[in-house]
This record gives C-alpha cells, sequence and structure tokens, in this order.
C-alpha cells in the first residue's frame, strides 16, 4: 500500500508541475511543451529531487506512461492527417527525410572524430545527432492547429522516412562496436520489413477504412468506436516496434487509418481528454533525465554549446534543402520542425552509455543536447508559423469534405 501511495504522489507531482510548467510557458507566449519540459528539468534529480532517477528508469510506472503519452499523441495527430494530404507531399517529404538524416549524421560525425573519439565512436555520437522526435514538432503543431498545413504535412511525413533510416543507421553503428562488421543482408531484411509494414499498414488501412468504416458503430457498448480504434492504436504501436521502428510510428498509422472514417470529428473530441491526461507526462519524464551536475564546468559547457548548434545547424540545413520546392520560407519552417531530437536522441545516448561507449560527460552533453533542441524548436517554430499568417495557412486544402 506503501508503495502505491509513493506511486500516486509521484504522479500528482509529475502532473500538477506540468501545469503548472505549461501554464508559465504560455503566458509568455511560448508553447506549452516548453514549461512541461522545464518543469522536469526542475522536479528532476538535478534540480528538485522530487522525481528519482530510479522512478524515471526503462519499466517503470512514470516510464510507461510518458511512452502511453506519446503513443496517443502521435495517435491523435495521426487522426488530423489524411493519406491523400500526405501522397501530395509525398517527393519532398522523402528528400526532408533523407537529407534530414544525411547531413545531421555526416556533421555530427566529422565533428566527433575531430574532437578525438575514434571512428567508432564518432559515428555512434553522429547517430544522435540523426533522428527527429516527431512528438514534440506535433505537440506544437497541435496547439497552433497548424496541423493542415503544407509544412506540417511534410514534416510529419519525412520524420517517418527519417526513423527509418535512423534505424538502419543505428543498428550499423551498434553493430561496429563489437567488432564484427555489420550484415548487410540483415539491415536490407530490416529496411525491406520497415516499408513493408507502411506501406500495407499505412494504404492498405487507410483505404480499407475509407471503403468501410460502419463496423465501427455496430457494438452497443458507449464509446465503442473510440475503443475499437485505441485498441488499434496500442496494437500497431507495439507491431512497429517488431520491425525496429519507433511505437509512435505506429500509433500514428493508426491514427491516420482512423482519420478515414465517418467518425473521424467525433473521435478527435474524444481523444483529447486522454491526452490532457497522459501526454504531459511523456515532457515532463524528457526534462527530467538531464543530469545538470556533469555540466557544471565550462569546458562542458562550451562542448554542449557546439554540440547543440551542430544538431540544430545541420537539421536545420538537411530539411531546408529538401523542401526548397515549396518555396524559402516554408523551408525554413520544415528544417525547424525537424530540429527536435527528444526522446530519441536519450535513447540512443543511453544506449551508449549501456555499451561503455560514452563516458558520464559525453552521456550527458548528447542528453543535454537532445533536450535543448526539443526546448528551443518549439517557440521558434511557433514564432515562424505566426509570422507566416494565414497566407499560407492553408497552402493544401482540408479535403475531408
Amino acid at each position: 500500500m506503501h508503495h502505491a501511495a509513493d506511486i500516486l504522489l509521484t504522479l500528482f507531482i509529475v502532473f500538477v508541475a506540468a501545469q503548472i510548467g505549461g501554464e508559465i510557458a504560455q503566458r509568455f507566449k511560448l508553447p506549452g511543451v516548453v514549461g512541461e519540459i522545464a518543469a522536469g528539468c526542475v522536479v528532476g534529480p538535478s534540480v528538485l529531487g522530487w522525481i528519482t532517477p530510479e522512478q524515471i528508469a526503462t519499466g517503470t510506472p512514470l516510464d510507461v506512461l510518458a511512452e502511453i503519452g506519446v503513443v496517443l499523441l502521435l495517435f491523435a495527430v495521426g487522426l488530423e492527417t489524411r493519406l491523400e494530404d500526405l501522397k501530395k507531399v509525398g517527393k519532398v517529404a522523402f528528400l526532408v527525410g533523407v537529407l534530414g538524416v544525411l547531413v545531421p549524421f555526416g556533421l555530427g560525425g566529422m565533428w566527433a572524430h575531430t574532437s578525438g573519439y575514434d571512428w567508432g565512436k564518432s559515428l555512434f555520437i553522429a547517430a544522435a545527432f540523426v533522428a527527429t522526435s516527431a512528438g514534440i514538432t506535433a505537440r506544437v503543431l497541435q496547439e497552433l492547429n497548424a496541423l493542415q498545413r503544407v509544412e506540417s504535412k511534410v514534416i510529419l511525413g519525412a520524420a517517418v522516412i527519417d526513423d527509418i533510416l535512423a534505424m538502419l543507421l543505428l543498428g550499423v553503428v551498434v553493430s561496429l562496436q563489437g567488432g564484427e562488421g555489420f550484415n548487410a543482408m540483415h539491415l536490407v531484411t530490416t529496411l525491406v520489413g520497415a516499408i513493408g509494414f507502411i506501406a500495407v499498414i499505412g494504404f492498405g488501412g487507410a483505404r480499407a477504412m475509407r471503403w468501410n468504416s460502419s463496423w465501427l458503430d455496430k457494438p452497443r457498448a458507449q464509446n465503442s468506436a473510440l475503443g475499437i480504434v485505441l485498441a488499434l492504436c496500442l496494437g500497431l504501436a507495439y507491431v512497429s516496434t517488431l520491425f525496429g521502428l519507433a511505437a509512435i510510428i505506429g500509433a500514428f498509422l493508426a491514427g491516420m487509418i482512423a482519420s478515414e472514417t465517418r467518425q473521424q470529428h467525433t473521435l478527435e473530441k474524444q481523444v483529447q481528454p486522454l491526452l490532457s491526461l497522459l501526454t504531459p507526462f511523456f515532457f515532463v519524464i524528457t526534462g527530467s533525465k538531464i543530469d545538470l551536475q556533469q555540466l557544471a564546468s565550462g569546458d562542458a559547457i562550451l562542448t554542449l554549446s557546439i554540440v547543440t548548434a551542430i544538431a540544430i545547424v545541420s537539421k536545420l540545413a538537411g530539411g531546408f534543402l529538401g523542401a526548397l520546392s515549396l518555396g524559402k520560407r516554408s523551408a525554413t519552417i520544415v528544417g525547424f520542425g525537424m530540429v527536435p531530437r527528444g526522446e530519441v536522441g536519450v535513447v540512443i545516448a543511453s544506449l551508449g552509455l549501456a555499451a561503455g561507449v560514452f563516458s558520464d560527460r559525453t552521456y550527458a552533453i548528447i542528453v543535454a543536447m537532445s533536450l535543448l533542441t526539443a526546448m528551443v524548436t518549439p517557440p521558434v517554430l511557433a514564432w515562424m508559423l505566426k509570422r507566416s499568417g494565414s497566407a499560407s495557412a492553408v497552402a493544401e486544402p482540408d479535403t475531408r469534405g
């Protein structure tokens, strides 16, 4: 009973911190996600210590809630994203996804190697520069009601491609750490499986649901349609991990499938209370994972500044070049939308620490870089979206009918 009470107290602390942080951020005209991440830093082990490292370790209740929160967030984003809309920006999204991986990987690897790391460790560090956190950007786009903009569709489409390529690069660098080289056939098989999963589930599922979604109303239980699509969300989130993809990719695909139903608008409203409850846990826990003590020196801060600058500039450049056909202003928005590393960089840093590739200091710098990009991007992205005005607010028409 005592253990259960402790868990409830921790949940209370995290949730209240998220509300306070989000409110303060919005009063300063910043996206609420910035305040939630900052609140995590404050209540986490580095400042107040109200959340301990043991409480946010993998598999703990807080970690599970955070994972569910970001899964539901991407499901909700998928609900507002139709397959036909993504197909219209498919070529641009592909270029953004590819260049948004290659440029950061190259620049990150070169910086690490010139800083004294051997090539094996340099490539592992470079992998932490690669993957975009779709959850961070999606939250900002959702808060600003900007999910129907063409830039938003490009960012979300590119995030899927980004995840596939990041997964493959991580597979290569992890295998190189063992000294056994990489298995090209295994990587090709993994790539084909991941692309096949997305194609079959995303395209096939959306078409099937568009053809007939009336069966969602047949169960007699209240909110049965919501229950069915949430089951689909959790199921596809799990299946996507079997293909080496992030769980949020499966959740996004589930939402995209559900967006083809005639109950789509009702489902959007019904899922909002769940998002209000669970999504804040993800952002607060993300902020609480940074160890500020490892950064308490001038040298560490200088290194962190350089790493963060490389992370921002390289992703911005890759996204900008890939989306240049949309115009410079839209390309810049897409570039900034791809900047946040968030939980993806934290995961890669954790793998490097567990494998003995990173020291505690290197780990702290990479985690801090991941979280700084997650905190810096939302206000810049929000400012750029508002500044671009209503002229491009609906660059692609909403075809929901």
